[in-house]
């Protein structure tokens, strides 16, 4: 993003000398390189590097979205199957139900089909004795007799044949009866054991009923737990998207300012300066400088130090900028340390060294090791200028 302006020939005819021990140096002799100022390009950067940085974390949030969304959408087939389930578990259950109501009521019936049958069973067994007991006490009237009186032998092999057939009658009716009731004890028995096989399935289906209720309740609260966090995530990406389109706002506002300081810049180069001896210094300038010095290059060699004191005091010489170097240090958006708020810590607690001291009095006194360079960053690909330390001045 660094656009890199050449200017016209510039000649310092600030008279100001460079260097250190008061060697005059001449720096860009020919053409001086104005470039992006340091502050902004590198705000811009940071704010590209952010927007990569917030475009990564949105497709990570947007494929973390698809991912929960596609569980969710499993989980959601998986709890229709479990429905689907519950709902043949239940319609079996019932239908067993409803056997064993059937069941207990055949059992019921077939019960008291059996008493019947037991109460007839006594009944033709009384009555059975009864007449075994009545031939057999009978005094007058005893079988012998009965026969005796016939008066023909016909007659007495017809009432013979009818009493063993009355005999005859009663054994058979006995018989039916009695396999009857046979019958009837195996039935209810075989009632009862299906009863019991009807009762241990009913049993069976009521645990599964549970087990797919559970299952159901379970996936029930996984899908509303991916909701909560498919909701997380839909916040999430919208407020990355949000910071996104700040940052969008932020660079475009950034590149805006870029333009107006490389004109800015290019127009500095070309305007009138000042001599050093114009300039009249207010009584807390050195404090205030040699503070911006050790804040801006407090850990940088000593030459660095008087490079960004001779950036300062090009400012104030410069016709483009402001002509005291508390105006030009307190000029808004230009120093870091001004807005972070370290130069009014580092000013309150006079922080600033000795050799900051030093490169403010020679910086103040016109000597520049930078020429008329007005801006100074960290390096960044495609920015010239005199490197010093950790900074590049132009």
């Amino acid at each position: 993003m660094a656009a890199v302006l050449i200017a016209a020939a510039v000649s310092d005819d600030s008279g100001r000398t460079g260097g250190m021990g008061g060697t005059g140096v001449n720096i860009f002799p020919g053409v001086l390189v104005v470039s992006a100022t340091s502050s902004t390009q590198q705000q811009i950067n940071e704010g590209e590097q952010r927007r990569q940085e917030l475009e990564d974390e949105k497709n990570k949030s947007e494929e973390q979205l698809g991912h929960l969304q596609g569980e969710q959408k499993s989980l959601r087939r998986e709890l229709n199957n479990l429905n689907e389930q519950l709902t043949q578990v239940v319609e079996n259950l019932e239908d067993l139900e409803q056997q064993i109501r059937d069941k207990e009521q055949e059992i019921v019936d077939t019960q008291a089909a059996l008493e019947e049958a037991k109460a007839t069973e006594e009944w033709q067994y009384e009555c059975m004795v009864e007449r075994v007991r009545a031939m057999y006490e009978m005094q007058d009237e005893s079988y012998l007799n009965a026969l005796l009186k016939e008066n023909s032998i016909a007659g007495i092999l017809n009432a013979a044949d009818y009493i063993e057939k009355v005999a005859v009658y009663e054994r058979k009716k006995m018989d039916e009866y009695m396999a009857n009731r046979v019958y009837i004890e195996e039935q209810e028995a075989r009632l009862q054991d299906e009863k019991i096989n009807l009762d241990m399935l009913k049993v069976q289906a009521e645990a599964e009923k549970e087990k797919v209720s559970g299952l159901i309740s379970q996936t029930s609260n996984a899908i509303a737990n991916y909701g909560d966090q498919i909701a997380d995530a839909e916040q999430k990406t919208r407020e990355i998207e949000d910071q996104i389109k700040k940052e969008e706002e932020n660079l475009e506002y950034l590149r805006k300012k870029l333009a107006e300081e490389i004109a800015l810049s290019k127009a500095a180069a070309n305007a009138a300066w000042r001599d050093i001896s114009e300039v009249t210094f207010s009584a807390g300038d050195r404090k205030l400088l040699a503070n911006l010095i050790y804040c801006e290059a407090g850990g940088e060699p000593y030459e660095g130090q008087v490079a960004v004191g001779s950036v300062v005091i090009n400012r104030v010489l410069s016709a483009k900028f402001p002509s005291t170097v508390m105006g030009v240090i307190y000029q808004n958006r230009q120093f870091s340390p001004v807005a972070s708020g370290r130069l009014a810590l580092a000013l309150e607690a006079d922080k600033a060294t000795e050799s900051c001291y030093r490169a403010a009095d020679e910086a103040m006194a016109g000597v520049t090791n930078v020429g008329n360079c007005v801006f100074f960053r960290t390096p960044i690909p495609g920015l010239t200028g005199i490197s010093i330390g950790g900074h590049i001045f132009y």
